[in-house]
């Protein structure tokens, strides 16, 4: 006779050591003890009588326990085990959540090493701990869709770092195909987002964003031998990244030296507003070296004929010229990038702050756009991060991650 959910609830113990066994038909049997109720598969495979447990009752009501009991006899219509594909089902299971997300990378991470220099893998690691573990690394890799992989990207395109949400979502590719090689998931999911991300921009100047490369850079230009002028400019563009044209035409006026401040009217930006950009030590010595030679003018940098007209626009991009970097490499507006991307994902800065002193438009939770004092302490500390770490770069440190205080 079949039970009931009556039943199953109401009927107790009867002091049998061993249970006594209710059965529901088709070697369905709840077997009740002194510690429970359990349901129990009885049946024959290769010749032997075998038992395979199905569940607690009540977690696992009659209707669970009779929906495995049809589930079993139809592997056993194939002549498969079902207890065979139980212990399979579940060692998978326990695959699935050993093989995160995060610890499939980290393990990608060791083994392409040899592939990438050492600051690519200092980069590649930085994004993966900033912008994917906190989401996607705790899951089963196997179990990551498109879409969750596109809210991580969407986030990062979210602040404006369209190009970097690009390479992440190629980095999250090589992990998925090297996981699929592995046996730990079916497929690459990022290939379902073809054309999913905005386009680049177009109209990007060429810049260095390796910090490798970018410590090469800084030694080139702290060996070039030109102009005071220009070695003078040279030094100073990246540790300010203002545009070349608000640097060409800075002016003794808007700069306090004993304030470590640059105030750039509103009519020399772009935007159309005044600009504060805190000196760092370095950018300070640096202006304080060129001062004897123009403080006694309008312009830091004054045209190379005559002191009554800023540098020519093309000055330091011709400098960058001879010192080896093609326009296709790096140009003086370059170096903007080179600030913004190596402080983003390697240095971990934050990224409000950055574009606060890119001159970019910022604006609150209201919508409102920040005056030019925003964050201006916490600018002043980061500008000055920056230019020790330039400093670092230019004299071989090694490049690793760290994180803004």
């Amino acid at each position: 006779m079949a039970l009931t959910d009556t039943f199953a609830k109401q009927v107790k113990h009867g002091g049998a050591a061993a249970g006594e066994k209710h059965s529901d038909g088709g070697g369905l049997f709840l077997l009740v003890k002194s510690s429970g109720k359990y349901w129990r598969l009885a049946y024959r495979f290769a010749g032997k009588q075998k038992t395979l447990a199905l569940g607690v009752y009540p977690t696992i009501s009659l209707a669970d326990a009779r929906r495995k009991r049809e589930a079993a006899r139809k592997l056993l219509a194939n002549d498969l085990d079902p207890a065979t594909a139980k212990r399979e089902e579940k060692q998978a299971t326990e695959a699935a959540a050993a093989n995160t997300f995060e610890a499939v990378a980290r393990d990608w991470l060791i083994k392409s090493a040899a592939s990438r220099g050492e600051s690519t893998r200092t980069k590649v690691t930085t994004w993966l701990e900033k912008d994917v573990f906190p989401f996607l690394g705790k899951l089963p890799i196997s179990t990551i869709a498109p879409r969750d992989v596109l809210t991580v990207l969407r986030k990062i395109e979210g602040r404006g770092a369209i190009d970097s949400a690009h390479r992440i979502k190629q980095t999250c590719g090589q992990i998925f195909r090297f996981a699929v090689a592995a046996g730990m998931a079916e497929r690459d999911v990022t290939a379902d987002l073809r054309g999913a991300l905005a386009a680049v921009p177009s109209g990007h100047f060429p810049a260095i964003t390796e910090p490798k490369q970018a410590g090469a850079l800084m030694r080139s230009i702290f060996e070039y031998d030109g102009h005071p002028y220009t070695v003078a400019a040279l030094k100073l563009t990246p540790l300010v990244f203002v545009r070349p044209g608000e640097l060409r035409t800075a002016e003794w006026v808007e700069i306090d030296l004993d304030a470590a401040e640059w105030r750039i009217p509103g009519a020399k930006m772009k935007m159309k507003a005044d600009h504060i950009v805190p000196l760092s030590t370095q950018a300070v010595a640096v202006l304080r070296e060129i001062h004897p030679l123009t403080g006694h003018g309008q312009y830091v940098f004054p045209s190379l004929r005559t002191g009554e007209r800023p540098m020519s626009e093309n000055t330091v991009n011709a400098a960058l010229r001879g010192m080896g970097y093609s326009q296709e490499v790096h140009t003086a507006h370059g170096f903007r990038a080179m600030a913004r991307t190596i402080m983003d994902e390697v240095m971990g800065e934050r990224v409000d702050l950055i574009e606060h002193q890119l001159a970019h438009a910022v604006k609150d939770t209201n919508g409102r756009a920040y005056n030019r004092t925003a964050h201006l302490p916490a600018r002043r500390d980061m500008m000055q991060r920056w230019a020790d770490y330039l400093d670092k770069l230019r004299n071989g440190a090694d490049v690793i991650q760290f994180k803004a205080a």
